[in-house]
């Protein structure tokens, strides 16, 4: 049973940072393409990052300041998260998908809330 379960979201400053896990189960994240997705209040769902084989990208939002990474051995993926502003509040997901299947699991998400 595929399964993604992420942690480490919380309160924090601006200016502070915070790392995100996603612990998956069922499956190897090595062998999918794995992305960190937020939702702000009141919004939709934003892209934040991805990583596949050995590429990684980042929304322009994220570039230089999120670092997104993968631990083959923990079969976890993480997002680190450094100089967060007020506009990094949302609800993280970890997900897979494959747009070219029915691959597509989400966690159940991981509050981030950045405030003063």
């Amino acid at each position: 049973q595929v399964q993604l379960v992420e942690s480490g979201g919380g309160l924090v400053q601006p200016g502070g940072s915070l790392r995100l896990s996603c612990a998956a189960s069922g499956f190897t994240v090595r062998s999918y393409w794995m992305y960190w997705v937020r939702q702000a209040p009141g919004k939709g769902l934003e892209w934040v990052s991805a990583f596949g084989g050995v590429s990684t990208y980042y929304a322009d939002s994220a570039k230089g300041r999120f670092t997104i990474s993968r631990d083959d051995a923990k079969n976890t993926l993480y997002l680190q998260m450094n100089s967060l502003k007020l506009n990094d509040t949302a609800l993280y997901y970890c997900a897979t998908w494959e747009s070219t299947s029915t691959w597509s699991y989400w966690g159940q998400g991981t509050q981030v809330t950045v405030s003063s």
